[in-house]
């Protein structure tokens, strides 16, 4: 269990769970990590902790450079329990440590776990000096919670930046330059996909008070450390935070027995036909949490299922309510399905999509099995549309 260092004197102390495969209700297929870094300086500190039960491979980091009673600063800069959780047991340590927080972050972790401590809150903009470092504080509330902040060595150009640019990767690299790019942004995208979307507004205004912040070094709470592709990393934050989709679709759908799926294909035709790259993604066969970086980058999300009981599938009545919640916006949405008699589902769908605030296009609607020349009128008939959508649009 070695730390590692990132700069002179800080190194990464946290831990790397290699076998967690869910988190906040979504899928991490290559794990993850709980990032903490400590600085050695006059006054030894510790900025965040991890989850509780990584609390002795964290321990066996730190003590492999300095006594971990001696720490004498921590900085807890959310309150979440994936980062303060083994702080408790780190206080028990070193009791006579300094906790430095937000005003959200002291009442937050006060509730959670009713400490004793001795704590300084820190209004964003303040400083403390540790001896040949200091360190600047930043309010950045909801991203993704109203505690949150991230901190700053302006000496080493370090931004520990709290859950933004994370991502779930469990790795023995930690820099970002020691694996593919792409699956790096694959996973930082993920990230905000599920966790920091609904918060846009938020990370731009962040973004706007790091814009003039010398940065070097990206250190967030989960994943890599960011050191070669901050650029990368930081157009991709500025698209999602804005709202920015790329021009294709994506085609999420469940089938009973197969004609909302033929009518999902003839969906998927009438986008290519108009020059749209779009995706399929059947809900039974793809995790919500693995439809969301589709939708985060897709400016069209198509949405199908048949009637079942005067309503829709479940799992797309799930995806619906999680997207929701998630609150995408400036997207275009379309409804499909198939019906035996009743035929509600694609009007639940519809009516859903408009509380998201997506603008709606013509859904398309077919009595039981769909015949070869419906789906190719169905898909005619959208392709105009799209065309138009298109040609509007230049």
């Amino acid at each position: 269990m070695k730390p590692i260092q990132v700069k002179d004197n800080v190194y990464w102390v946290g831990g790397i769970d290699w076998n967690i495969r869910t988190f906040h209700g979504y899928l991490t297929p290559r794990g993850m990590t709980y990032n903490a870094y400590l600085i050695v300086d006059e006054k030894i500190t510790l900025i965040d902790t991890v989850k509780h039960y990584m609390f002795e491979e964290m321990i066996e980091r730190i003590s492999a450079i300095v006594d971990p009673s001696k720490i004498d600063y921590v900085v807890s800069n959310h309150v979440e329990m994936d980062h303060s959780g083994a702080l408790p047991k780190l206080m028990e340590i070193c009791p006579q440590a300094v906790v430095f927080t937000s005003v959200n972050g002291e009442k937050g972790l006060k509730a959670h776990y009713r400490p004793d401590w001795n704590f300084r809150v820190m209004k964003s903009g303040e400083t403390i000096n540790l001896g040949r470092k200091s360190l600047a504080f930043v309010h950045t509330p909801m991203v993704h919670w109203p505690d949150n902040m991230v901190t700053y060595c302006p000496e080493d150009k370090i931004l520990f930046s709290n859950d933004a640019f994370g991502q779930h990767i469990a790795s023995t690299q930690r820099f970002d330059e020691e694996l593919p790019c792409d699956i790096i942004i694959e996973e930082a995208a993920r990230y905000y996909a599920n966790i920091v979307l609904p918060y846009g507004a938020q990370v731009g205004k962040a973004l706007e008070a790091l814009r003039d912040i010398a940065i070097e070094i990206i250190a967030p709470s989960h994943g890599l450390v960011w050191r070669t592709h901050i650029p990368e990393i930081l157009r991709e934050y500025e698209k999602w935070a804005s709202g920015q989709t790329e021009e294709k679709a994506v085609i999420v759908y469940d089938t009973m027995w197969g004609s909302t799926e033929k009518i999902a294909y003839a969906v998927q035709n009438a986008f290519e036909n108009a020059g749209i790259p779009a995706k399929l993604m059947r809900v039974t066969e793809n995790d919500i949490s693995d439809i969301m970086p589709e939708v985060l980058m897709s400016k069209y999300v198509c949405v199908g299922s048949p009637t079942l009981n005067n309503g829709i599938m479940p799992k797309v009545s799930a995806f619906l309510t999680y997207m929701k919640g998630l609150a995408p916006k400036n997207r275009i949405g379309v409804a499909f399905g198939s019906y035996g008699w009743g035929g509600q589902s694609v009007g639940i769908i519809e009516g859903i999509l408009k509380e998201c605030h997506f603008e709606l296009l013509e859904n398309v609607r077919i009595q039981f099995i769909p015949e070869k020349a419906q789906l190719q009128e169905a898909a005619l008939k959208l392709e105009g549309i799209l065309n138009d959508q298109i040609k509007t649009n230049l």
